[in-house]
């Protein structure tokens, strides 16, 4: 690298230290080492500002799912700026690529899922969700319908309403949450069942749970659940098979709307452009999506919402009276010009067929890592999977919080060129859908080696 260069690159990262506040930030650490400059990036691999070439393992953050610096997306949406950059989508006015991707999206989206509401990412996604199901449930004269549930480890976004939907408690130290509207039950992570139990009685108990929080809190007073298909940054759960069309049936017993997140998991990360249906049979009230739908080329993300839904809130509530929910970006047209794109690029190259073909291959090499020992779990599906690492396999007793195992496996992991998502004891991996099989080997032998030096280091700091 040139002198120039390098004085180019450190003078952005003291920039970046000095007055850029990153989400997620831990200021234990950052105020000294700062960020690592993503300067380029292509298909599946990103460069720093130091020219040191890595494997995304993890899709910017579950979202590159077309894989980086495709041409022809960049001139979709440099074409659409040229065209209309921006206009409001208020009242009567719309553009070209809002309605036709609108029109899309309905078409791909299961069931009766027909009408589509837009944001700029998933956290508004679901407080759009939040808000009309709120004004649905007035609209039919059930105004005490408001309180939300959810499920302690699911994630739905980090604006207030989202944040407290969440229920991943890490996340909620020092802020505040609305524990007066929204309510959680348990995670159903297989994994963490008692050992005495069967996975059938497991999902009994937690489809009971929900039905018995219902009941609890008053089905008069109960307005949705929310749930991921696969729970995300909680861990990559995967519930037991029937768990989703159960608790759907609990919903619809007692008027409760189901929302599921498919922020992650639509748009190919599972092999189909949404996981609901094609993949746990459901058909929900509401979808919520984002990532996927312009593969983070573009900030978007939609509510879809049923047919039902949208005969009630699209009556006016009384004369003169408008639908008064949205924003200023809300159908951006830039932005739906790049998930037209997207969506183009994944139809035409078959992603989720390539997903559901290299997808399984990535699975069945990330269990070889289940022989190391302390690897507790392999558990996910297709581009969607978490490695949880534990002290003893047997016991399931997790390694001591302060040795940030995951951590250290994904600092070793960076060092061979390879980014990996620490979240406490694990490590999640969600690639670009582009992925092949030499970068699946790659990936995973590249991991078995950061995890084994790893180990080397937790025993020689007396963890293990």
């Amino acid at each position: 690298m040139s002198e120039n260069k390098s004085a180019e690159m450190y003078q952005v990262w003291q920039q970046d230290k000095d007055h850029y506040i990153h989400p997620w930030t831990d200021f234990s650490t950052f105020k000294e080492t700062g960020s690592i400059v993503v300067e380029d990036s292509d298909n599946v691999h990103i460069t720093d500002g130091d020219g040191n070439q890595y494997l995304d393992g993890i899709g910017g953050l579950w979202c590159v799912n077309i894989g980086y610096a495709r041409e022809e997306m960049a001139q979709a949406i440099a074409e659409q700026i040229m065209k209309v950059p921006y206009y409001s989508c208020f009242g009567h006015h719309t553009t070209v690529p809002a309605a036709k991707l609108a029109a899309k999206i309905a078409e791909l989206a299961p069931g009766n899922l027909n009408h589509v509401f837009y944001g700029c990412g998933g956290s508004v996604a679901n407080d759009t969700a939040v808000r009309i199901i709120h004004f649905y449930f007035n609209q039919l004269g059930k105004k005490s319908k408001k309180k939300i549930i959810s499920r302690i480890d699911g994630y739905h976004g980090s604006t207030y309403m989202a944040m407290s939907i969440t229920g991943v408690k890490f996340d909620h130290i020092g802020f505040d949450i609305d524990e007066q509207l929204v309510h959680h039950i348990s995670c159903p992570n297989p994994y963490r069942r008692p050992e005495s139990q069967s996975i059938e009685d497991f999902c009994d108990e937690k489809v009971q749970e929900l039905e018995n929080k219902i009941l609890e809190l008053g089905p008069d007073n109960v307005a949705a659940f929310f749930a991921e298909p696969i729970m995300g940054a909680g861990g990559v759960i995967v519930p037991p098979k029937g768990y989703h069309k159960r608790t759907l049936d609990v919903c619809r017993k007692y008027g409760v709307l189901y929302v599921s997140d498919e922020v992650v998991t639509a748009f190919g990360r599972l092999g189909h452009m949404f996981a609901s249906k094609d993949e746990f049979d459901i058909v929900p009230d509401i979808i919520t999506c984002a990532k996927g739908l312009t593969s983070g080329y573009l900030p978007l993300g939609a509510t879809i919402l049923s047919d039902d839904i949208y005969e009630v809130i699209s009556k006016p509530q009384a004369e003169g009276a408008l639908f008064t929910h949205g924003f200023t970006y809300s159908g951006h047209p830039v932005s739906c010009a790049a998930g037209l794109k997207n969506i183009e690029i994944m139809e035409r190259e078959n992603l989720c067929g390539h997903v559901q073909e290299i997808g399984s291959y990535f699975e069945e090499q990330l269990k070889t890592l289940m022989d190391l020992p302390i690897v507790g779990d392999v558990r996910g599906k297709k581009f969607m999977v978490c490695v949880e690492n534990v002290a003893n396999k047997e016991s399931k007793e997790l390694i001591d919080p302060e040795a940030q195992v995951g951590n250290r496996i994904a600092d070793h992991c960076q060092k061979r060129g390879l980014i990996v998502r620490p979240l406490a004891h694990m490590n999640i991996l969600s690639p670009p859908l582009t992925l092949s099989k030499d970068n699946v080997d790659f990936l995973v032998s590249t991991l078995r080696e950061s995890i084994v030096e790893t180990m080397k280091d937790l025993k020689q700091d007396g963890y293990l």
